[in-house]
């Protein structure tokens, strides 16, 4: 397994009409195995940070079951509009397609397939909240789409948000990652620094966020 600190506004493989994208630089990443390592999740090409790779075959499927069971815990970090009056809450609410024709454009349906983010106020400021999201079921632009649906929406989000042409970035960042890879060891967690739009938000607010965790000889091997 390899966990990649992505950054933002690179889509992780090429879309229909190609270009630039992580995928495409797999090639670098064999340290020695005869194939590329493999996308085991997925990250918006505007959002940032912990990105997991399988570096073969049955780290993949080991991966997959992982993931598709919710066993990998999974923190975002977002700054959104508006700042919600309670300290931390629970969001139910399936998620559909908006379009057949756009699989990536979702809408609360009660028809849709069970979608849970659980959120948490960090910070508040200027009209804004840092948010920590913890999504408990992983559907496509789950974050984004539950943000919006009770009234704070993220931050820079043109599709979900009211993000005017020429504004900020997204600002929804992967931070952290724990992965339970072997069932006789403790789970292998990553963290990635904030991207250099977030934290020149962060810093105009005037919020400290907390130093990168910093891991030990035994922890690294």
């Amino acid at each position: 397994m390899l966990i990649l600190d992505k950054p933002a506004g690179v889509p992780v493989h090429a879309g229909p009409k190609g270009g630039p994208n992580l995928e495409a630089s797999f090639g670098a990443l064999r340290f020695g195995l005869p194939r590329d390592p493999a996308l085991a999740h997925r990250l918006d090409k505007d959002t940032s940070g912990c990105l997991v790779l399988g570096r073969h075959r049955k780290a993949l499927a080991r991966l997959g079951k992982l993931f598709s069971s919710g066993r990998i815990g999974k923190t975002y970090w977002a700054v959104v509009q508006g700042a919600p009056e309670a300290d931390e809450g629970r969001i139910d609410a399936p998620l559909a397609k908006r379009n057949p024709n756009r699989g990536w454009w979702m809408a609360v349906d009660p028809a849709g397939l069970p979608s849970v983010t659980e959120w948490r106020v960090m910070a508040r400021g200027a009209g804004l909240a840092w948010i920590a999201f913890t999504p408990l079921t992983g559907r496509t632009h789950q974050i984004r789409a539950h943000a919006a649906h009770v009234g704070m929406p993220l931050l820079g989000d043109p599709i979900y948000g009211a993000a005017p042409q020429g504004g900020p970035p997204l600002h929804l960042h992967a931070r952290a990652v724990s992965v339970p890879m072997r069932e006789s060891r403790p789970p292998i967690e990553a963290e990635a620094p904030l991207p250099p739009h977030m934290a020149a938000t962060f810093a105009a607010l005037g919020w400290q966020a907390p130093a990168p965790r910093v891991f030990s000889a035994d922890e690294a091997s």
